[in-house]
């Protein structure tokens, strides 16, 4: 059996061991800690750059929606001048 002194060196040593490791893990939680933190603000800056690409999507969808409104207005004016050209043709034909 170990003496009192043996015991007393194996606890002591063990004590120390546990000491480094929890220096090692306390290190190494800090460090996870700093890369949270920057992970978290990475996280905050890209939500906030998708904000504003779905902000510019919304407005290029709504111009893109009034431009296609006025090509199709446009068009409709221009047939609509057609047909008054030709009706204006039919009615001198008419009159002769």
């Amino acid at each position: 059996m170990p003496s009192v002194t043996d015991q007393l060196s194996i606890v002591v040593e063990k004590t120390e061991r546990l000491i480094a490791l929890c220096g090692a893990l306390q290190e190494e939680n800090d460090l996870l800690k700093l890369e949270n933190q920057s992970l978290n603000t990475a996280l905050d800056v890209s939500k906030e750059k998708t904000k504003e690409l779905e902000e510019k999507l919304r407005v290029l969808k709504l111009a893109k929606s009034f431009s296609e409104t006025n090509e199709k207005s446009l068009d409709i004016k221009q047939k609509i001048n057609e047909f008054v050209r030709e009706i204006d043709k039919c009615i001198v034909l008419l009159k002769k």
